[in-house]
């Protein structure tokens, strides 16, 4: 029997790559024979380095910027000439305490010294991953460590983040766009939220980074300025492509003065991996991440494994630290069965504790109830 292996991150508990090989070891146990392919998969957030790595990336080390202006280590991954970036790796949320004042102040400088970093290296191609950032700064500071210069109504240069970014009057591009020359730059991510308004990266992801509903105010408005400025440098208009919104607005900043163009996160991961490969002609494929619900069918690595499957009349499993969904939902999204580590742990210290073991078992009993019902 073939069986192909491709699990996003457990968040907190397991890399991609640590909960493909628990998988692979929990089918082993029940099909000793199986022919299993391992191919890891991210959606183009947080982790998403490390599968790429896994497929075969070397890694660059630097010191970057972080959201509170502090040092901190970053690294990328360069895979057959092409720079892949996590904007989380500069500038994630894990590096702060989410609160008001964190929400306005964070910002993006550190990964615009990642692009810079990666140019200067020689990179002919940048792939810049997005989510998990503490920062709703639209990009700006990723812009002015590549040379942009912001001035407000007076001429004069203001703070970082998003929050002083309301200042914002004029901004020149013409240094970035010296450094950037040919170099062609792309944004991965399965966001699809615009800059602004109601679904935009202030209103939806600011409260999980500290803002408040003042906060998210100041920050829809300075967003606002800061697409206003934007598109009077020339560049394109912001306000609803869609995007714009993820990491913060760094992908539209990105998008606006890097001439950046948007693509799957999963679908990029999916095809250096070697999923799309593995699948034509397996018999079952197993994915799963820490929490399986309702974002997991819009666009993350579960509901992009069961598509892709289905293509090739692939039976699909999911294994997740917990499970939010009804079995009709699942099958909906063409995944056959799925089993939960909280279910079969003490307490969810357990369940992260003991995630690797846990995993193992729970693919092992999963294999065994999709098998039952084959016979």
């Amino acid at each position: 029997m073939r069986v192909v292996i491709a699990p996003d991150k457990f968040k907190g508990s397991l890399t991609a790559v640590e909960a493909a090989e628990a998988i692979a070891r929990g089918v082993h146990d029940v099909l000793p024979d199986a022919e299993i392919t391992q191919c890891p998969v991210a959606d183009g957030g947080e982790g998403t380095l490390d599968v790429l790595l896994a497929a075969g990336g070397k890694r660059v080390d630097l010191r970057v910027t972080g959201p509170l202006s502090q040092q901190v280590d970053a690294w990328y991954v360069v895979l057959d000439g092409t720079a892949y970036l996590e904007s989380a790796r500069a500038c994630g949320i894990e590096y702060v305490e989410p609160s008001p004042e964190v929400a306005l102040a964070a910002h993006t400088y550190g990964v615009g010294e990642l692009v810079g970093h990666a140019i200067a290296g020689g990179a002919r191609r940048v792939v810049l991953t997005v989510g998990g950032t503490a920062s709703t700064d639209g990009g700006s500071g990723m812009l002015r460590a590549l040379g942009a210069v912001l001035l407000d109504g007076r001429e004069r240069p203001f703070e970082f983040g998003g929050g002083p970014l309301g200042a914002i009057a004029t901004v020149d591009l013409t240094a970035v766009r010296e450094q950037l020359g040919d170099v062609d730059v792309r944004v991965a991510t399965d966001v699809t939220n615009p800059l602004l308004g109601p679904e935009g990266a202030a209103a939806v992801f600011g409260p999980q980074k500290g803002a408040g509903p003042r906060e998210v105010e100041v920050l829809e408005t300075s967003l606002r300025a800061w697409a206003d400025a934007l598109e009077r440098a020339g560049t394109i208009a912001l306000g609803d492509v869609p995007s714009a919104g993820a990491g913060g607005g760094v992908s539209g900043g990105a998008m606006a003065a890097l001439d950046a163009r948007a693509e799957s996160g999963f679908a990029m991961v999916a095809q250096l991996t070697g999923v799309a490969d593995a699948l034509p002609g397996a018999d079952l494929a197993i994915t799963g991440e820490g929490s399986l619900d309702r974002q997991s069918l819009a666009g993350k690595a579960p509901a992009g494994i069961a598509g892709m499957a289905r293509e090739h009349d692939v039976a699909v499993l999911a294994v997740a630290g917990r499970v939010a969904l009804e079995p009709e939902e699942l099958a909906a999204a063409g995944i056959a069965g799925s089993r939960a580590l909280i279910d079969h742990a003490e307490s969810l210290e357990h369940a992260r504790r003991e995630a690797f073991p846990l995993l193992r078992a729970q693919s092992a009993e999963l294999v065994t109830e999709w098998l039952a019902t084959k016979a």
